[in-house]
């Protein structure tokens, strides 16, 4: 006769608080559950027709934009699960500055599809098996879908061609204006060596009023203060950057200064006036014609600054402070004080112009036809593209396009590679990725097929933003008539929907960054495979300080 052991009821393992969620039900499912609302969230957002989203943060600050990483940015996410997709797309973020909403998107099918395989029995690790090998397959066909790449050297009408589609996504309509200012900017910062291109070196100035037509890029930075004295316009000037306030030191004891009669009380603040002077016009002795202050200006100080015809300008963000010494190659001060030789910078034109109804200050170089313009000379380190728009929130979504803008060639020049886009690569990868999947053996095979036809989701996603589900349906079908021919690779969705709603993207010049796709493929399956491989979730109680004592509603009522 067996004994039987008596169980206890309640083995309690953790801490009071803990929440324990675990098995296939209440672990995998839910967070599958928690990642496809976070995908449906933007993907309404996707592609040109793509819908925008209000946002109000934490602060009260307003948000309209379409741009994935801002969303998921600005919206505090809190489940565990779709912090592990959140972590994926700002990883894309930072490494190409696209296709986050791609990432978004696809891991987020991925789960769904995963969804169903679980529901069926599979287990999650031949589920997770299959995933990796189609990934990999997708990857090694990626490779032999680029149609073209980006001729070098670079020409103004090769960048903006390139940057256009992914501009297109985020401001349809707008993207051959801002293609070409983003393609202006930089050509005019770009190294001898391109791949030492660097992101920071083009620059967004926004300045309400007028229209998007009255933009222009600018060789040089420009900032939205005026001057601080009467100076307003000096050409070939020596310039000197302080990060010391421009007045008189101040002790840091309290002394008491004992006056027996006037000529003393004159001599008290005459001296310090003496010292002031003579800092300053040791600087103008040196030749320097621009100063760079960041810090205050004292009212002393920027008097004798006047007398001795030196612009003073006040530049209070250090990461400006460091891009103008850049710019004017120029060493910072903590002291004041005449700059060495090596330490002066230099600047072809320092002047105040108006733009709309604001007067902003401008440190450029000569352009073309200017008088003493040498095309020799050392190419500028900064442009600054001066934006002009009617509202804030119109002016922050073009920056945010312009930023895109700018890591697309950031990525192009790391693989000058391009695929087809509207949709078409994925379709194509989906494909093959299917026949794959029909050759193998095993469980896995339902996983690969099931990785597919998650391929399929940007053409469908693009085509329902821009012609609605029913119609978006019937494009997609015929995509797939297309690609089935011989040679049919890059049909993709046409969102203007002249003909039947596809169009051939290497004939409209709709092509993507092939590193930007490999990248986005690549973290959506790795973010969707680390949803599928936890099986419990553990949640410790928040920490949190003492609650603060509630006081009775009617406390002072006698």
């Amino acid at each position: 006769m067996s004994l039987k052991v008596p169980k206890a009821n309640n083995i309690q393992l953790f801490k009071d608080g803990y929440k324990v969620s675990q098995g296939i039900e209440d672990a995998v499912l839910r967070n599958i559950q928690a990642v496809s609302e976070l995908s449906d969230l933007v993907r309404t957002s996707f592609g040109p027709n793509g819908r925008n989203k209000l946002l109000i943060n934490h602060l009260g600050r307003l948000f309209v934009t379409s741009d994935a990483a801002t969303i998921i940015r600005e919206i505090e996410v809190v489940h565990p699960a779709a912090k592990l997709l959140v972590m994926a797309s700002q990883a894309q973020e930072s490494e190409m500055g696209d296709s986050t909403n791609t990432v978004l998107i696809f891991a987020g099918e991925l789960l769904k599809k995963a969804e169903n395989l679980l529901i069926m029995g599979l287990h999650p690790s031949e589920i997770i098996k299959g995933y990796e090998l189609a990934c990999t397959k997708a990857l090694a066909e990626l490779e032999n879908l680029s149609t073209s790449s980006l001729p070098s050297p670079f020409t103004h009408a090769t960048l903006s061609t390139a940057l256009k589609p992914a501009i297109a996504s985020k401001q349809y309509g707008f993207e051959d204006t801002l293609s070409s200012l983003v393609a202006e900017a930089a050509l005019a910062v770009m190294p001898k060596n391109p791949k030492n291109f660097n992101v920071d070196n083009v620059r967004v100035v926004k300045i309400m009023g007028g229209s998007l037509a009255g933009s222009r890029v600018v060789q040089g930075m420009v900032f939205g203060r005026e001057p601080e004295g009467m100076i307003k316009k000096v050409t070939r000037a020596k310039v000197a950057v302080f990060t010391s306030a421009l007045d008189i030191a101040q002790t840091e004891t309290k002394g008491t200064v004992l006056i027996k009669n006037a000529d003393e009380m004159l001599n008290f603040t005459r001296g310090e006036e003496q010292h002031l002077e003579k800092i300053f016009k040791e600087i103008a002795d040196s030749g320097v014609k621009v100063i760079i202050a960041g810090s205050s200006v004292g009212d002393l100080a920027l008097h004798y600054l006047n007398r001795f015809n030196i612009a003073v300008l006040k530049v209070l963000s250090k990461f400006d402070l460091r891009r103008v010494c850049r710019v004017a190659n120029a060493t910072p001060l903590a002291r004041m004080g005449a700059p060495t030789p090596e330490e002066a910078g230099f600047v072809d034109v320092f002047e105040t112009i108006e733009i709309g109804g604001d007067r902003v200050t401008v440190l450029r170089q000569l352009v073309e036809g200017e008088e003493g313009y040498d095309s020799q000379a050392e190419k500028t380190r900064t442009a600054t593209i001066v934006l002009r728009g009617a509202t804030s929130n119109h002016l922050d979504d073009l920056e945010r396009a312009i930023d895109d803008g700018v890591n697309v060639i950031k990525s192009l020049l790391k693989d000058p590679r391009l695929v087809p886009g509207a949709g078409a690569t994925e379709l194509e990868l989906g494909k093959r990725v299917e026949a794959y999947g029909s050759g193998l053996k095993g469980l896995s095979q339902h996983a690969v097929k099931r990785y597919a036809t998650a391929l399929e989701v940007v053409p469908r996603t693009l085509a329902e933003n821009a012609l609605g589900g029913a119609e978006g349906n019937e494009v997609l079908s015929r995509l797939w008539a297309k690609h089935e021919q011989k040679g049919g690779e890059a049909w993709g969705v046409d969102v203007e929907n002249e003909q039947d709603g596809t169009l051939l993207a290497t004939e409209y010049k709709i092509l993507d960054s092939m590193g930007a796709k490999s990248w986005a493929i690549r973290l959506a399956t790795e973010a969707a495979v680390s949803v599928l491989s936890v099986d419990s979730i553990i949640m410790s109680k928040p920490a949190g300080g003492p609650k603060v004592p509630q006081q009775a509603g009617n406390w002072d009522e006698d």
